[in-house]
């Protein structure tokens, strides 16, 4: 059987579609190029305008291919995986020789991974610090102990020798369980929580309809993990007769530390954060319930309504309790303004 593809190019790959031609182009893609690509590092080439049909750029995945379409694929060249420094401003709440302490913006990813290998916090630190951020996180992870989701805000601190990362690393992995450690976010949800103030223990393990995602597990599940929020709600907007509102403001504090852990359990109990379009996007229409004014800011609010204020940790070489809190970021405070009004 003949080689489909022509590798004359080392920079293109040519495949004429036979007879199992049918269905989308990435997805046909995939199943022909298994083991090279996967179906998302596909997807990205064909919006990149990297993909050929007949000759022709195609830029949608969904694109049906056909029998003996011809199929070029163009194949940029590899990607350097180890992060290089970027000067990209940070705000610094503190820094000494071992640890650094900052307040991250919506936006930014803390290290670089699929889709995003630059312009990430890694990035950031590795021009800010030079080469004195710890390694033991990793090539791609120098330095990092915890993160946040891209699009929350708030304090993290970063380790920048392999003894303050061992440390740090420890209380996270406790919890503050018998340490000092403490994590405490703000949130902007949909409704406000039945009790004022309680703890949500549900275990968490990845969606089953999509792996990106987390939801919330029975006990018994394969892939369940442990995860405790304790919640208390701050301020009501739009309070009813009923004792119901429209949204509120709540204060979460971790006792675990899951990937998008308040975000599955706020949602879990009927309250997803507003602007969150993973777990919240069916709240989406309660904003036609708002006065106009309100109603424009929570539209154009395109991130979860997640900030991490307070964060409080041992230091690793002197012993001491550090607290750092930052200052709400302006968009939060533009919503919650306008839920007030």
């Amino acid at each position: 059987m003949t080689d489909p593809f022509n590798q004359a190019e080392a920079n293109r790959k040519v495949l004429v579609a036979d007879e199992s031609a049918e269905g989308r182009l990435d997805q046909w893609l995939t199943a022909k190029l298994e083991g090279e690509f996967s179906r998302n590092r596909i997807k990205q080439l064909i919006e990149q305008g990297e993909v050929l049909l007949n000759g022709t750029p195609v830029t949608e995945p969904k694109k049906k291919i056909r029998l003996n379409d011809r199929v070029e694929i163009g194949l940029p060249e590899p990607e350097d995986p180890v992060p290089q420094g970027e000067d990209i401003p940070l705000d610094v709440l503190y820094e000494d020789d071992d640890l650094i302490v900052i307040s991250k913006p919506a936006g930014l990813v803390v290290h670089p991974g699929a889709g995003n290998w630059t312009g990430t916090l890694v990035n950031a630190l590795i021009h800010h610090c030079g080469d004195s951020l710890s390694g033991i996180g990793g090539v791609k992870r120098p330095g990092i102990v915890h993160r946040l989701d891209k699009d929350t805000t708030g304090v993290m601190v970063v380790a920048k020798n392999d003894n303050a990362h061992r440390h740090l690393a420890a209380q996270f992995a406790d919890h503050g369980r018998s340490g000092p450690l403490e994590r405490a976010y703000q949130a902007v949800v949909w409704g406000r929580p039945r009790q004022l103030k309680g703890t949500i223990d549900a275990p968490l393990g990845r969606a089953s309809a999509d792996r990106t995602k987390r939801s919330v597990k029975r006990e018994e599940s394969e892939d369940a993990r442990e995860a405790i929020t304790h919640y208390e709600v701050l301020a009501r907007f739009h309070e009813k007769p009923d004792a119901t509102c429209l949204a509120s403001l709540v204060e979460c504090q971790l006792e675990t530390g899951r990937t998008h852990q308040i975000r599955v359990h706020m949602a879990h109990m009927g309250n997803p954060l507003i602007g969150d379009a993973d777990y919240g996007a069916a709240f989406r229409t309660k904003a036609n319930l708002l006065p106009d004014a309100a109603k424009a800011v929570v539209n154009a609010f395109h991130r979860q309504a997640l900030h991490a204020f307070l964060l409080a940790f041992e230091h690793p070489r002197t012993g001491e309790v550090m607290h750092f809190e930052a200052e709400m970021p302006e968009d939060m405070a533009a919503l919650i303004a306008a839920l007030e009004a």
